[in-house]
């Protein structure tokens, strides 16, 4: 499916009404001057981009947002029997699927990590249902890759994506010294982290946070507690 990217920046026209074209006859002048489509998500531009450094001028700011994490299981055992250009298809693949499904939902591709991604909804574009955002994404992606998943399952029955989401408050901006880094930081990020790591290939886990916020979304019934790294008491998590 061909991805339909929007003709004005979603940013500037909801934080400050301003149409900033990304496509067409109006927005060539404007890449004259850098203005163009951001890469963290192509529906945003690059004014965006500066906003986020002109916000980060504090460091940090401190918001409600929604954080995932996708990681693509067994990527390092299948390429060792796999070759080198074989593997780099499939992590493109994997790449390409995470981030349509998060730009779709208004999501920010803040990092790609070796074989996992990190993703943030509700900045700069806002929803109030940023949670039900990030779970449409996270379906998005396991559908889109249920394909390549049945394709390999053959080689490697745990090949497949795992995602975990939490949601709540965090620290988004510029952290580090000899290297600045544009990211979230927090328990909700630390928790989406563990609640991927924790699941299995195809599945989504999501907190607590996150089933209050999109509950007509999520079956309150196919819960679990799961012992995470770095928590003291066992965590419940559903699947979504």
């Amino acid at each position: 499916m061909t991805a339909r990217y929007a003709t004005l920046c979603k940013g500037c026209w909801q934080q400050m009404h301003m149409p900033v074209p990304l496509s067409g006859v109006l927005a060539a002048p404007l890449r004259a001057f850098g203005i163009r489509r951001s890469k963290m998500n192509p529906n945003l531009c690059t004014i965006c981009e500066i906003m986020f450094e002109r916000t980060m001028k504090a460091r940090s700011i401190t918001l409600e947002a929604t954080i995932l994490f996708a990681d693509l299981r067994s990527y390092t055992k299948l390429s060792q029997s796999m070759s080198a250009e074989a593997m780099t298809g499939v992590l493109d693949s994997f790449y390409d699927t995470c981030a349509a499904a998060i730009w779709r939902h208004d999501g920010l591709l803040n990092k790609t990590i070796g074989d996992a991604v990190m993703a943030i909804f509700n900045f700069p574009v806002r929803h109030a249902d940023h949670a039900r955002h990030a779970v449409l994404a996270a379906r998005e992606m396991q559908e889109a890759f249920a394909a390549t998943r049945a394709e390999f399952a053959a080689a490697d029955t745990e090949f497949g994506v795992g995602i975990g989401i939490d949601t709540g408050k965090l620290a988004f901006g510029e952290f580090g010294r000899s290297h600045r880094d544009l990211t979230a930081i927090g328990t909700v990020v630390n928790t989406a982290a563990r609640s991927q790591s924790a699941a299995k290939p195809g599945q989504i886990l999501v907190t607590r946070s996150v089933l209050e916020a999109a509950q007509a979304d999520i079956d309150a019934s196919k819960a679990a507690d799961y012992e995470l790294k770095g928590f003291d008491t066992p965590v419940t998590l559903y699947e979504a």
